[in-house]
C-alpha cells in the first residue's frame, strides 16, 4: 500500500511515517499544497492522508481539485477536534474519512486500510486467492490454513497482485508500491520477490504474462 501524507508538522510527519511504515505502507511525504498537487499529478497512491491547515493553503482545495478531475483516490482528512464545520465540508467535498488530532496511530492505520480497501472495491478485510489468504491488518499470510512467513516487501508484492482480481500488474506498478521517492530501486528486485513468493506459495500461484507483468491465479 502506497500512501501520500500531506502534513507540514515535521514531528507529526515523522510519527505518521513510522506508524504507517510499521503497518506495511510505503509512505511519501509532502508539506505544502503545491507539492501535494505535483505528487498527485505524477504518481499513483492507494490513499492520501491530508492535513487541512497547510502553509500555502487549505487541504480542502487539494481535495476539491482531486474530485474535480475525477481522481477517486481515497482521502482521510486530519482535523482539529473542534473543527466540526471543516469536517463536514471535507466529507461533502469528497473525503472518505476524517480523524481528529490528537489521534492514535493504530487507529489511523486501520482507517487508511479501510478507505484503501473500499477504493479497491473490496468489502472484506482479507485478500483471498484459492486457499491463499492475506490479512493486511496483521501483515500475515496463510496457505491452506498454515502460516506463511513473508517479508514486508514480499507481502506488499503479493498484496498488490491480489487486490484486483484478474488484473495484470506491471513491474513498474509493483515497484511503485515498494519504494518511496527517496529510495533507490534495484533493477531486479521485483523478479527476486516473485521468485521467493513462488517458492513459498507455489509456482502456479503467480502467473507471468509475457511483456505485461504478473497476476495471481485462483483469485476469488
Amino acid at each position: 500500500m502506497r500512501i501520500l501524507v500531506v502534513e507540514d508538522d515535521p514531528v507529526l510527519m515523522d510519527g505518521l511515517k513510522v506508524g504507517l511504515g510499521l503497518a506495511g505502507a510505503t509512505v511519501d511525504e509532502v508539506a505544502t499544497c503545491a507539492d501535494a498537487r505535483a505528487a498527485l499529478a505524477g504518481s499513483r497512491f492507494d490513499a492520501v492522508v491530508l492535513d487541512l491547515m497547510l502553509p500555502d493553503g487549505s487541504g480542502l482545495d487539494i481535495l476539491a481539485g482531486m474530485r474535480a478531475r475525477d481522481d477517486a483516490t481515497p482521502v482521510l482528512l486530519l482535523t482539529a477536534l473542534d473543527e466540526t464545520t471543516d469536517r463536514i465540508r471535507g466529507l461533502d467535498a469528497g473525503a472518505d474519512d476524517y480523524l481528529g488530532k490528537p489521534f492514535d496511530l493504530d487507529e489511523l492505520a486501520a482507517r487508511v486500510r479501510a478507505i484503501a480497501r473500499r477504493g479497491h472495491g473490496r468489502a472484506g478485510p482479507t485478500l483471498k486467492a484459492g486457499t491463499l489468504v492475506l490479512d493486511p491488518a496483521t501483515l500475515s499470510a496463510t496457505l491452506e490454513g498454515r502460516a506463511v512467513a513473508l517479508s514486508r516487501r514480499e507481502f506488499a508484492v503479493l498484496a498488490a497482485l491480489m487486490e484486483r482480481p484478474g488484473m495484470i500488474r506491471s513491474k513498474g506498478e509493483i515497484e511503485e508500491r515498494l519504494y518511496g521517492w527517496q529510495e533507490e530501486v534495484e533493477s531486479n528486485t521485483v523478479e527476486v520477490h516473485i521468485h521467493n513468493l513462488r517458492t513459498k506459495v507455489g509456482r502456479e500461484a503467480i502467473e507471468t504474462v509475457r511483456g505485461l507483468g504478473y497476476r495471481v491465479r485462483g483469485q476469488q
